[in-house]
């Protein structure tokens, strides 16, 4: 079997913590320049691109700015960056809880995304990282939704990405949640939840359906008072928003959540209140390169538990 070749390394620094955009220039194109290839790819309309190009903001694998008249080369390498959208800036930080020369293992607080994706790119968990803590190079294990605060895993060195990774794909890692939910006297306690969960694209919220189950939780009851429960969960697959539709199908929907058991109105960007009492309370692995036994626990306390008037006001 032929290996591909890896792409060149890129030409161009991060920007606010944010990679650099690489196009690679397919063989099955008839553009006569790579200006024509960027005008039909990108969308954003011939005089944003030719103006792009005469900033020399598109550069070749040596750095150099792509003129108007490149002629089109299969396989050749561009690099620009992108706008970044206007953010609202989360006005809460990251906690490092770890750091070697590996990984890092970051407490991320509730409204701040993991890694860079659609509107949110500069304020993400990653970008915010690289640029605090002079690491470039640092890439997500796997993410946590931006309205889910806790325990994150970031890798340090790239040759050493897909191993951490790896630990996720194959359930190798042990996580545990804990949320704030009203309180169900009816509600039979400790059980496994077991259903298939589908996420569409461009669907804000996943839905369960009939099938064999994908989706599988562990749900406990650790306290309970003046109609709230605390509650530990151990998710035992990964699907999206797992934790949160298991909760809303057991009648108890996380306190918080925008999109179960129904989706409401967007929470605007500045709109901080109410965070959804959702957290990543622990996370358990043998390191694959050390051999080391890791276990890390977030501090934080799901503030509709310490104080619910202060969290519901």
């Amino acid at each position: 079997m032929r290996r591909r070749t890896p792409p060149p390394p890129s030409p161009l620094p991060q920007h606010d913590g944010v990679d650099p955009v690489r196009v690679r220039l397919p063989a099955d194109d008839d553009a006569a320049t790579v200006r024509d290839h960027l005008v039909a790819r990108l969308r954003a309309g011939a005089d944003v691109i030719d103006g792009m190009l005469d900033e020399g903001r598109f550069v070749d694998a040596d750095g150099r700015p792509v003129p108007r008249n490149m002629p089109y080369v299969p396989g050749m390498y561009v690099w620009f960056h992108r706008e970044h959208p206007e953010e609202q800036p989360v006005p809460f930080r990251i906690d490092v809880v770890h750091q070697d020369e590996h990984v890092v293992v970051a407490d991320k607080p509730h409204f701040l995304a993991t890694t860079p994706r659609g509107s949110h790119v500069a304020q993400t968990a990653l970008a915010r990282l690289r640029t605090e803590l002079g690491l470039p190079t640092l890439t997500a294990a796997h993410r946590l939704d931006r309205l889910t605060a806790g325990l994150v895993l970031f890798t340090v060195r790239p040759e050493e990405r897909g191993a951490y990774q790896s630990l996720f794909q194959d359930r190798l890692v042990s996580k545990e949640y804990e949320a704030v939910a009203s309180y169900d006297p009816a509600l039979d306690l400790p059980r496994t939840v077991r259903s298939r969960i589908v996420k569409e694209r461009g669907v804000l919220a996943a839905r369960e359906v009939d099938g064999e189950p994908n989706a599988v939780s562990r749900v406990e009851l650790l306290e309970h008072r003046e109609g709230l429960a605390r509650y530990h969960l151990i998710p035992r697959t990964g699907q999206t928003h797992q934790l949160r539709v298991h909760m809303s199908t057991l009648g108890v929907p996380i306190l918080g959540d925008p999109l179960y058991p129904v989706v409401t109105a967007p929470v605007a960007a500045d709109d901080f209140r109410r965070p959804l009492q959702l957290l990543a309370r622990r996370l358990e692995f043998t390191d694959p390169i050390t051999g080391r036994q890791h276990r890390y626990v977030s501090p934080r306390v799901l503030g509709a538990w310490s104080s619910y008037d202060a969290w519901a006001a």
